[in-house]
């Protein structure tokens, strides 16, 4: 459902303003104008966090947009709006946020099922898959988002696309180093006919190997065409062996949370 600015379905406050301000502020009769990328993603995640209750286990997401929704958490834990909340967070980084915020933490071995998760994405298809790692937590969130009961989606509406790898970025796949460009010629191989090509995440002025927080290597696939079948897709590369995880979350997400120029839509999994 299209929710027009300023008023948004089921919060008392515009989540637009508290996002752009910081703190719940009063309404205003005016939409501001020419809103950034930036905070529509925080517009999108101030949303999410109005499911977030007192008393939940959460997994607390990474990267850029889900980064808003963990600062927005500390903040009415802060204020006494939440408490005896728990969150679970799915990178390195993520922890160091949440610490900082004074979010008490645990992991998926104390708590195996979670209440609600939230986090961003890199893509969304009009199913409601999507994409993600590109941050490079990909096997850590969907091991989190996985084991939840409601796994909510922060967006703004330029990661909306007709198919997975439809922005031409990429589609990362997690693998262990050992052999590292025998798997990503693999990789090429399985997506010929899409027009697939593999390149190895690296960083830094000297183009060193991206490390993930579990020691891991990413090969980032891009794609010309749509791969078609996602699960046939998503069960030839993990058969792969040294495949630890891919970027693809297929009928993962219970809700999409989508920010744009002209107001915030809420996308319920049918």
């Amino acid at each position: 459902m299209a929710i027009p600015y300023p008023r948004f379905v089921g919060s008392e406050q515009p989540a637009m303003e508290a996002a752009r301000m910081g703190t719940p502020p009063s309404a205003q009769s005016t939409p501001p104008v020419n809103l950034t990328q930036e905070e529509l993603k925080k517009i999108a995640a101030y949303k999410a966090v109005e499911y977030v209750k007192s008393g939940m286990v959460i997994g607390l997401g990474t990267g850029s947009t889900a980064k808003h929704a963990v600062d927005r958490i500390g903040e009415l834990l802060r204020l006494g709006e939440l408490r005896d909340i728990v969150g679970i967070p799915t990178s390195k980084k993520t922890h160091e946020q949440a610490v900082s915020l004074g979010i008490p933490l645990s992991d998926l071995d104390s708590h195996p099922v979670l209440h609600l998760a939230i986090d961003g994405a890199d893509e969304v298809d009009p199913r409601l898959n999507l994409v993600k790692g590109r941050g490079g937590s990909l096997l850590r969130e969907k091991m989190i988002e996985g084991a939840c009961e409601k796994f909510i989606v922060i967006v703004d509406d330029s990661k909306l696309v007709k198919f997975l790898g439809g922005s031409g970025l990429a589609v990362p796949v997690e693998i262990v180093p050992f052999c590292w460009k025998n798997t990503a010629l693999r990789l090429r191989e399985m997506f010929r006919d899409s027009g697939c090509v593999a390149k190895l995440r690296t960083c830094g002025e000297e183009a060193e190997p991206f490390v993930t927080d579990n020691g891991n290597y990413i090969i980032d696939l891009y794609f010309e065409k749509d791969i078609g079948d996602l699960q046939a897709a998503s069960d030839a590369i993990l058969r792969i062996p040294c495949v630890a995880e891919h970027g693809m979350f297929l009928d993962m997400a219970t809700t999409v949370i989508v920010a744009g120029k002209k107001g915030v839509e809420v996308i319920h999994k049918k």
